[in-house]
């Protein structure tokens, strides 16, 4: 059973940056194209980033410019650096594969950007 763990969020002021993490339990980021998700309360799940096994990317307009995913195959660890931010990227941040099934979803983290 795969196990995400995101990491990383918190409570930022506008224009700040985060940096958040994903971690998978298996060495599974080398062959899978991965992606960074948010939801915000209300809202339905949506894809920000993506990046897949030969490390090209791919950006929601909404952060195209101002966040950076990335990957390390070696330490099956995701990252995605958030700058610029803005009080409608407050949202769950989780990460997961883009296409074909699901792997279980983690608990996500928070990202809060707040005055």
């Amino acid at each position: 059973q795969v196990q995400l763990v995101e990491s990383g969020g918190g409570l930022v002021q506008p224009g700040g940056s985060l940096r958040l993490s994903c971690v998978a339990s298996i060495s599974m980021f080398s062959f899978n194209a991965m992606g960074w998700y948010r939801q915000a309360p209300g809202k339905e799940r949506e894809l920000v980033a993506s990046i897949n096994s030969g490390g090209s990317t791919n950006y929601a307009d909404s952060v195209k410019g101002r966040f950076t995913i990335s990957r390390d195959n070696a330490k099956n660890t995701m990252y995605l650096q958030m700058n610029s931010l803005k009080p409608e990227d407050t949202a769950v941040y989780s990460c997961n594969k883009i296409r074909g099934s699901f792997f279980p979803w983690g608990q996500g983290t928070q990202v809060t950007v707040s005055a």
